[in-house]
C-alpha cells in the first residue's frame, strides 16, 4: 500500500538548481535507506546517490560536489538537492527507498520525475 510520490522536476537552465522530493504515502512508514537513480532515453539506469540509515552517503563521480542528499523523517520525505546543473544531467530521476512499517522492511520505487537542463 505504500507509494512514493516524486516532485520537483522540471526545466532549468544550465547552472541552475532543483530540489527533488520523494514522499512516502503513509505516516506509519519510516524510511531506512534511500537512493536516487536517473535514466536518459537509450541509456542504462544510473545510480546517482545513496543514503544509508547509518548516515553514510555516496555519490556518482559525475554529480559529486553538486548533488546533496537529505531527509525529513517527520515527513517521510527524502530530497536530492541539485546545483550547478548541466545538460548531461537531463534524465528521468527515480527514488528508491527501503523502510519499515514496524514489522517488516520493504523496498519501493517512485514513478520518476523529469529533469531537463537546457537553454
Amino acid at each position: 500500500q505504500v507509494q512514493l510520490v516524486e516532485s520537483g522536476g522540471g526545466l532549468v537552465q544550465p547552472g541552475g538548481s532543483l530540489r527533488l522530493s520523494c514522499a512516502a504515502s503513509g505516516s506509519a512508514f519510516r524510511i531506512n535507506t534511500m537512493a536516487w537513480y536517473r535514466q536518459a532515453p537509450g541509456k542504462q539506469r544510473e545510480l546517482v546517490a545513496t543514503f544509508t540509515s547509518g548516515g553514510s552517503t555516496n555519490y556518482a563521480d559525475s554529480v559529486k560536489g553538486r548533488f546533496t542528499l537529505s531527509r525529513d523523517n517527520a515527513k517521510n520525505t527524502v530530497y536530492l538537492q541539485m546545483i550547478s546543473l548541466k545538460p548531461e544531467d537531463t534524465a528521468v530521476y527515480y527514488c528508491k527507498v527501503s523502510g519499515t512499517n514496524g514489522i517488516t522492511v520493504n523496498e519501493y520505487w517512485g514513478q520518476g520525475t523529469q529533469v531537463t537542463v537546457s537553454s
